[in-house]
C-alpha cells in the first residue's frame, strides 16, 4: 500500500493535530496511508527566515530516514523544498506551491492570508519561481502567533476580515497561508463567498492522485 508522509516542520503537536484533521477526508479504504510527522527539533513555528532555515535540516533528515511514495512539507513557507527534493527520489510537495496550483486552476487571481508580514517574502519567492506573482491580488498578514491561530475562536474574525479584504482587492479564491489556519477554512469560505484553499488539503489531493494514478 502506498504511503504519503506529511512532515510538519515545526515542533507543535497541536499544529500537527490540525494538519492530521485537515487531511483526514483523503484517507479511504484501499487508498494510500497518510501519516503526519512532527519535527521535535524544529522551530515552534516558521515566522522568520531564521526559522525557515532551522526547519530545513530536520526535514531532510526525516526524508532520508523514512520510506514514502510521496513526501509533503507541511508549512506554507515551503521550507527547504529544494534541499528536500535532493534528499530523495520520491516526489516532494510543498503545501504552498500545491495551494497556488489549486488556486490558479480555479480562478485567474488569488489572495493569501499570511501569519506574519515576514511570510510575504517567502511566498513571493515561491510565486516568482512558479512564474505566477502577477496572479496575486493581495496578501494580508495577521501578525499573530501560532497559538492564536490554533485557538478555535481567537483569530477567526481577523481571518475572515483578511479574506474579505483580499476579495475586495480582486481575489477570486483565497489561500490560507499557514497550516495553523486549517480548522478555520469552512468558516472563512462561507463568510467571504469564494473558495478558501487549505494548503495541506491541496497537497494531499495531489499526492493521492500521484499514488492512485500509478
Amino acid at each position: 500500500m502506498a504511503r504519503i508522509l506529511v512532515i510538519n516542520p515545526n515542533c507543535s503537536e497541536a499544529c500537527s493535530a490540525g494538519i492530521d484533521a485537515a487531511i483526514a477526508p483523503f484517507r479511504f479504504p484501499g487508498g494510500p496511508v497518510l501519516d503526519v510527522a512532527t519535527m521535535r527539533d524544529g522551530p515552534p513555528a516558521v515566522y522568520s527566515w531564521r526559522d525557515w532555515h532551522a526547519a530545513v535540516e530536520p526535514v531532510c533528515r526525516t526524508i532520508e530516514r523514512e520510506t514514502a511514495d510521496v513526501f509533503i512539507v507541511a508549512c506554507a513557507s515551503d521550507p527547504g523544498i529544494e534541499a528536500a527534493r535532493a534528499s530523495t527520489k520520491a516526489p516532494v510537495l510543498g503545501v504552498f506551491r500545491s495551494a497556488v496550483a489549486a488556486a490558479v486552476a480555479r480562478a485567474e487571481r488569488f489572495g493569501v492570508i499570511a501569519i506574519v508580514d515576514a511570510s510575504k517574502g517567502r511566498h513571493l519567492a515561491a510565486l516568482r519561481a512558479m512564474g505566477l506573482e502577477s496572479r496575486l491580488a493581495a496578501e494580508i498578514a495577521l501578525n499573530v502567533s501560532m497559538e492564536t491561530l490554533l485557538d478555535p475562536d481567537a483569530a477567526r474574525a481577523r481571518l475572515i476580515a483578511a479574506g474579505q479584504a483580499a476579495v475586495e482587492a480582486g481575489a477570486e479564491t483565497v489561500i490560507l497561508g499557514c497550516t495553523g489556519m486549517a480548522h478555520h477554512r469552512g468558516a472563512i469560505e462561507q463568510a467571504i463567498g469564494v473558495p478558501a484553499i487549505e494548503p495541506c488539503q491541496a497537497a494531499a489531493a495531489l499526492a493521492v492522485g500521484m499514488c492512485v494514478g500509478r
